[in-house]
């Protein structure tokens, strides 16, 4: 265990990030589930911004890497226009 106040002040942040990126990367993954489920071209024309944007935030707050999330979009979208 750390003895330092600034230590113990590091893990207290990191659990904090550590839980918030979770929730976001979980709820996005399964946004991309459900897209990639959807058989129906309006649905998924309609939910492809959607998801785009959550990935796109995960990203930029660097929960996912940058090219992740550009491969991501590109197979989301070619799923999107063969429907």
């Amino acid at each position: 265990m750390a003895h330092h106040s600034s230590a113990l002040k590091r893990i207290r942040q990191t659990e904090k990030k550590r839980v918030h990126n979770r929730y976001f990367s979980r709820s996005t993954r399964n946004a991309v589930k459900q897209l990639r489920e959807t058989t129906d071209k309006e649905a998924a024309t309609g939910l492809f911004p959607k998801v785009s944007a959550m990935v796109d935030k995960l990203a930029k707050k660097n929960i996912i890497h940058n090219k992740k999330a550009a491969n991501l979009k590109s197979s989301l979208a070619k799923h999107v226009n063969g429907l």
